[in-house]
């Protein structure tokens, strides 16, 4: 069976023949089974991303039909029931998503010539937009701009091994349309500047920064990346390094950001304490956006005073730093703008606690969360850097629960504090030590933190009597947030929490505990949202 889901979805058999694959229901959910092939993907979670927020009352019916018909038309073998869900078994070279990540992960080991050969047969499984007949469905957005960018990395790494071995002449008109097509995207523009170069056109390699530039500044009010800035300056002095190629995989753009937001001159200092230390580690960045709304422009300039002093002040503890301000009528809309522009991989919010009740985050903040492409992370009260004890994080491998897990893992390497796993007993002899120890393992291989198990009563009272002697608590949402919001339980540890809550929603893009063949680059972003 040949499963394809990097253009239209399809299914082809061994002779080669397309099969039926019913009405588009049906599709979506073997697309979604596809995206998580040899997964389990619960009843629950499948009703949600068919239905959305409003599925009907007979979902969970029509749902086992749909399973029903699909297995007719794959095989009774290939689709399994297990709790509490289903599992959809793909062979290792069956799915061309999963072709294509394999030849993603050889690339990044070999030589130039050869990265960039496997790279090309990667990129040639795309057969246009993917999941491009399902675009009507709720779902379909987020994991094609996912996949989308999964591409858009591929290329980019592409492009950067044949400027390893000599191609630079013959990629200049590639460079220039995908410049034309993203023109905010700095990678790009910076294997432009060096094609150029090498090409013996420096003076239009030096152009195409000042148009980066300019269009920069008009956008979003930013100047271009250190590492962009550094490429013109050994462009403007001849850097011999410029005539060598570049180390194989090694990326103009290496940094790892923070979009900060603070509306009605809320000051950021609570944000800070927390996405400082992020970013204090070589490469890293941290970008700090004020966006004030359309109707209070005359707090544009004290706006851009303030974050000019706090770029100072994080200068002198060694991080470093990117600020913009701006206006906006839609703030909600120019943050996900951003996060998508310059490759952020956590946008941090602070939110007070009545944003968050009700059945969904609603205004701002649920616009965020609905649209955000990287990981979103909710913040109630305020961080400080002088109390002691460890970052806990209470985990059950929900799919948020993973994104939880990285967050807290970094923040406690960052802030040089202990990780503590929390996980409830939920019998004399059953209890979550084993899943503990499992999820500890993975954040020792990627991270290098060792997380201490720790055995609480389930629920919310368990939860909150562990914080007690924590620092920070971080959570992962419920996967039925958009359609029951953050829920009883969350709700309750948020109004009585002892310590700072950070409540996180993984996004599209993997982060640093994600399979070092699917992860793209990991980078930060920060953004404070206030009730008006």
């Amino acid at each position: 069976m040949d499963y394809r889901i990097l253009g239209p979805l399809e299914v082809v058999d061994s002779d080669r023949r397309p099969l039926p694959l019913g009405g588009p229901k049906q599709r979506a959910l073997l697309a979604l089974l596809l995206l998580h092939a040899n997964e389990v993907v619960s009843a629950d979670t499948l009703i949600d991303r068919l239905w959305g927020g409003g599925p009907p009352a007979t979902a969970a019916k029509v749902l086992q039909v749909q399973v029903w018909r699909l297995r007719k038309a794959l095989g009774t073998e290939a689709l399994a029931t297990r709790a509490p869900g289903y599992v959809l078994g793909v062979g290792a070279d069956e799915l061309d998503l999963a072709r294509f990540e394999r030849l993603l992960a050889e690339a990044r080991g070999a030589e130039p010539a050869t990265a960039a050969a496997k790279l090309r047969d990667a990129l040639s499984l795309w057969r246009g937009t993917p999941l491009a007949d399902l675009a009507y469905e709720q779902f379909a957005s987020t994991e094609v701009a996912r996949l989308e960018e999964l591409r858009l990395v591929a290329l980019e790494e592409r492009i950067e091994a044949d400027l390893a071995i000599g191609r630079h002449s013959e990629l200049v008109p590639e460079l220039e349309a995908l410049v034309a097509e993203h023109p905010l995207r700095e990678q790009i523009r910076g294997q432009l500047m060096v094609a150029l170069y090498r090409s013996g056109r420096q003076a239009d390699a030096l152009q195409s920064y000042r148009r980066a530039r300019e269009l920069l500044l008009e956008e979003l009010g930013l100047d271009p990346s250190p590492p962009l800035q550094e490429l013109e300056r050994a462009i403007l002095s001849h850097d011999p390094s410029l005539v060598a190629p570049a180390a194989q995989g090694e990326r103009l753009a290496q940094r790892q950001g923070a979009i900060l937001v603070a509306p009605n001159g809320r000051p950021p200092d609570a944000l800070l304490t927390l996405a400082a230390p992020l970013a204090a580690e070589p490469g890293r960045e941290l970008i700090v956006a004020r966006i004030v709304p359309g109707d209070e422009r005359e707090l544009l300039a004290q706006a851009t005073a303030e974050l000019r002093a706090h770029r100072e002040e994080l200068r002198s503890r060694g991080v470093t730093a990117r600020i913009a301000s701006f206006t906006s009528a839609d703030r909600a809309a120019d943050l996900v703008r951003l996060a998508f522009d310059h490759d952020v991989d956590l946008l941090l919010v602070a939110a007070e606690l009545e944003l968050l009740r009700g059945e969904v985050p609603t205004g701002e903040l649920g616009a965020l969360l609905a649209a955000a492409p990287c990981d979103a992370a909710v913040v109630t009260g305020t961080a400080d850097a002088r109390r002691a004890g460890p970052v806990l994080v209470p985990f059950g491998a929900a799919y948020h629960d993973w994104a939880a897990l990285e967050v807290g893992a970094w923040l406690a390497r960052a802030h040089d504090a202990p990780l503590q796993l929390l996980g409830s007993v939920t019998g004399e002899a059953r209890d979550a030590s084993r899943l503990l120890a499992d999820a500890s393992l993975v954040v020792q291989r990627t991270t290098g933190v060792a997380a201490e198990p720790l055995l609480t009563e389930a629920g919310a009272s368990g939860v909150l009597a562990a914080a007690e002697n924590a620092r920070l608590l971080v959570i992962g949402f419920s996967e039925r947030w958009q359609r029951e919001g953050v829920g009883k339980a969350r709700m309750r540890i948020a109004e009585e929490c002892p310590v700072p809550l950070v409540l996180v929603r993984r996004g599209l893009r993997p982060g640093g505990l994600a399979p070092q063949e699917s992860r793209t680059r990991f980078t930060w972003s920060l953004t404070s949202v206030a009730a008006r």
